[in-house]
């Protein structure tokens, strides 16, 4: 898994190809099989192939069109309900003060990971997207408020090699036994 952890980079320009069927199911898969505090497993996916589904999330995302090269777009979605069983309306945003809030990103962003590292070790590149609003985007998928969308993850076949950025050495961020 290291080589997939090493080559992987954020694609931002796609060939004109569809992404096969097989593989979408497989990188949902690898985020579903992701561990999770308590087993809550609070990440939903929502697939978009449609022009005018991406067009409208690709604007919701300060309107970055490099986006729509991607042929596929995963909306990962966080359910605070997993963790919140009650029956009580919930509001989840940006400024949420629910500590379940932070626990439910928390776990959906480990699925998210498992879905972009098994994106590179099939040959396809992905972006996380993430500059969007809980206000903006959720009205476009109807998703309800007690929900997080936590990324947009572009999916497709890569159309550039970005080259490795710096990466801090590990003597300037580990630490041991305390900070």
């Amino acid at each position: 898994m290291i080589k997939e952890i090493r080559t992987r980079r954020s694609i931002r320009k796609y060939v004109d190809k569809s992404v096969e069927d097989e593989k979408i199911f497989q990188l949902l898969d690898s985020a579903r099989l992701a561990p999770t505090g308590s087993n809550t497993q609070p990440c939903h996916f929502i697939v978009i192939k449609s022009d005018l589904n991406r067009q409208k999330l690709s604007q919701v995302s300060h309107n970055q069109k490099w986006m729509l090269s991607a042929p596929v777009f995963i909306v990962c979605v966080a359910d605070i309900r997993c963790r919140i069983n009650d029956d009580v309306p919930i509001h989840v945003d940006e400024c949420s003060p629910e500590e379940e809030v932070k626990q439910i990103i928390r776990d959906a962003s480990i699925s998210i990971e498992h879905l972009v590292l098994e994106a590179e070790s099939l040959g396809l590149g992905t972006c996380w997207v993430a500059w969007f609003t809980q206000e903006e985007i959720r009205p476009l998928l109807n998703i309800p408020s007690d929900k997080y969308v936590v990324s947009i993850i572009t999916v497709g076949y890569a159309d550039e090699t970005p080259k490795a950025r710096p990466r801090k050495k590990l003597e300037e961020i580990v630490h041991y036994e305390n900070w």
